[in-house]
């Protein structure tokens, strides 16, 4: 097929339909008032936009109001005692890095927590780690230490 101004076509699905003009005269089934009525506050140049959120409402009354805060100060990471007990070896120091290296806890920028929970029977040193209270009663009791 020979190419010329007048093969020359759009893509079908490209053209689309231009926007009404409206306030060009009366011929143009559009003058005077320009689809808008007559006065009020939507009549107006800049006056209340249309309803163009009111399908969006439901969803958006559907999603909850969201309150509080993220702490940026990261949470401290637990561990058992019944967890130290099945990892560390007699007389080793468990540091946060000893941990990771266990694949105990997940990183070693965030605190260690001991926290009380099942038996330690092991003398363990602990090092870089806080305890609760109970913890703290069980490693002094198993002949361990608790520094910082």
């Amino acid at each position: 097929m020979a190419i010329g101004a007048h093969t020359i076509s759009n893509t079908p699905g490209s053209h689309h339909r231009q926007k009404k003009r409206v306030g060009r005269g009366n011929g143009s089934q559009k003058g005077t008032y320009s689809s808008r009525g007559m006065k009020g506050q939507r009549s107006r140049s800049g006056g209340k936009s249309s309803l163009k959120l009111h399908g969006a409402k439901q969803s958006i009354l559907k999603v909850p109001k969201l309150r509080g805060f993220k702490s940026m100060h990261p949470k401290a990471q637990a561990v058992t005692l019944a967890t130290l007990e099945r990892v560390a070896e007699e007389g080793v120091t468990l540091t946060p890095a000893f941990l990771k290296k266990k694949s105990v806890i997940k990183n070693t920028s965030h605190p260690v927590k001991i926290v009380a929970g099942g038996e330690l029977k092991k003398k363990v040193t602990l090092y870089g780690c806080v305890a609760t209270k109970v913890a703290t009663v069980a490693i002094e009791k198993a002949g361990g230490t608790l520094s910082f």
